[in-house]
């Protein structure tokens, strides 16, 4: 799986527990940690102020990334 894929599916997980509770910090599956792609990605995020990050693998959307990922257009489900 791409980065940019991986980056767009964390987004959306990370905005539908946001929107339920935004201090709520989301713990990713051991696939998703073990993998180095979606360590990359989550860097990335993590880097740009999207996500924070308490511990590798439990991590939360912050609002500078809620409101870039409500500004971008996304596919239908």
């Amino acid at each position: 799986m791409q980065c940019a894929s991986i980056q767009t599916e964390l987004f959306l997980t990370l905005a539908e527990h946001y929107e339920h509770n935004p201090q709520e910090f989301v713990t990713l599956p051991q696939q998703t940690v073990d993998s180095s792609t979606a360590r990359v990605a989550v860097a990335e995020l993590r880097n740009e102020g999207y996500v924070e990050e308490q511990v590798r693998g439990v991590v939360r959307l912050t609002l500078r990334g809620y409101n870039v990922f409500k500004s971008k257009p996304h596919p239908a489900a």
